[in-house]
């Protein structure tokens, strides 16, 4: 009884209209679609030079610590781990293409990470929320639902990138892993319109059982086992060597992106629970950002690129989470796999795909309240939409929203209605861009 108190206490259920099933069962939901992670993020640091399995380890242990930490100190039921656009900058950009050791790379993931705290300290990252217009605000919950839906598609093989036509095309519908993504976009539909508590959850375990006679859902031989040290990743970023003046632009690559894509995504997650305020800003934010930004710092002691607030929070939320009781249960089941890793990898991305298009649907509802009679205000939230979808990038969208706000604003002869602040963000924006084309 006193523990049941204690958890009120500290997450606050009853003010926030929810209860301890209602969020387990959304931590449960937001681990299970982003299990993928565990496997694309080492796989893709491996491209890098660096171990799998130590790195499988320290991205495992660090997801769960950070998560944890977002839950009790935020209260916020987000979940975080290693960005993949950061990721892949690391692994491909700085590592394949440019040849740059993965060891400095971290040494920049340290110093963008001290830039967060620096900014979230000195209030920079709130101003910069508050600077932002109502419209992009608006158009970032449609732009994350837009991203997720794609992630959805691409899991399930309805969609592939084709090198020949440059260009997003239907994929291999006819195929076995497509055809079980379509059984449970259509049992989770289902599942939804008839208001089934837990809907996403339920799909996901249905899905996995149906992919076993299919030939997708396998098997494992064990149930247990034990990780490997991380003693070849631990302690290895080079920080001086990262300094370099050469290097800014890297740094600028990793900093803007990353600072733009955590913001975007919380607002969105939020704007889908309903945690916003009237004007479109997530009330005591700086704590999240705090969170994020010394999950980036820490992380990098390990070897973990940048640490951001993952889209697929947003399906805790579709499954009722309100609180860091949340993240709390999706940090301690990452936290879990460290031990039982064979039995969880058992589901297939097929299975969580169509939960992601599912979620993208319900986050589209923001774009309902910009004003679409007003082409200054429409047209900044419309390419804050396509370009994230576009470039597959929050912080790009955002970036460039703004930017087009500005501008249209500007040479429309309304600048009285663009805050002084907008202006200086706009000097490193344009320059985020110009270090992109080169």
């Amino acid at each position: 009884m006193d523990k049941l108190k204690f958890g009120e206490k500290l997450f606050q259920l009853t003010q926030n209209k929810t209860d301890v099933k209602t969020e387990a069962i959304a931590g449960l939901t937001t681990f299970m679609t982003m299990l993928y992670v565990l496997i694309v993020v080492p796989g893709m640091l491996e491209e890098a030079g660096m171990p799998k399995g130590p790195v499988t380890v320290a991205v495992i242990l660090m997801t769960g610590i950070v998560t944890i930490a977002m839950g009790i100190y935020s209260n916020r039921p987000f979940a975080l781990a290693p960005g993949l656009g950061s990721v892949a900058f690391l692994a491909v950009t700085l590592a394949v293409a440019e040849g740059i050791p993965w060891q400095v790379g971290m040494g920049m993931v340290f110093v963008s990470g001290i830039l967060f705290v620096l900014f979230t300290i000195f209030g920079l990252r709130q101003l910069i929320v508050r600077l932002m217009p109502p419209a992009i605000k608006l158009s970032i919950g449609a732009g994350v639902g837009l991203f997720i839906a794609l992630i959805g598609f691409r899991n399930a093989g309805l969609v592939v990138a084709s090198e020949e036509a440059n260009s997003l095309q239907l994929g291999d519908i006819g195929s076995p892993n497509a055809i079980l993504a379509l059984i449970g976009f259509l049992i989770m539909s289902v599942l939804l319109a008839r208001n089934v508590r837990g809907h996403l959850l339920i799909g996901i375990v249905i899905v996995t059982l149906i992919g076993i006679p299919m030939g997708i859902t396998q098997l494992p031989s064990s149930i247990f086992s034990l990780p490997e040290s991380m003693a070849p990743v631990a302690f290895e970023m080079d920080i001086m060597e990262a300094l370099k003046l050469s290097y800014f632009p890297y740094l600028l690559a990793f900093f803007v992106p990353d600072f733009f894509s955590s913001l975007g995504t919380m607002l969105g997650v939020a704007g889908k629970g309903n945690m916003l305020d009237k004007n479109g800003d997530l009330p005591q934010i700086n704590k999240p950002f705090l969170v994020d930004a010394g999950g980036t710092t820490v992380g990098s002691f390990l070897s973990v690129p940048v640490l951001t607030t993952y889209v697929e929070s947003a399906a805790g939320v579709e499954a009722g989470g309100r609180t860091g009781l949340t993240s709390l249960t999706t940090g301690i089941l990452f936290l879990l796999t460290l031990f039982v890793t064979p039995l969880i990898m058992i589901i297939p991305t097929e299975a969580t795909a169509p939960a992601l298009i599912l979620v993208g649907l319900t986050m589209l509802s923001s774009v309902r309240n910009i004003n679409f009679n007003d082409v200054t205000e429409s047209l900044p939230a419309f390419m804050t939409i396509v370009i994230t979808i576009f470039t597959f990038n929050f912080g790009n969208g955002i970036a460039a929203g703004i930017i087009i706000y500005v501008l249209v604003k500007s040479l429309s002869g309304r600048y009285k209605e663009i805050h002084p602040g907008l202006y200086v963000l706009l000097i490193p924006l344009i320059f985020y861009f110009i270090t992109l084309a080169h």
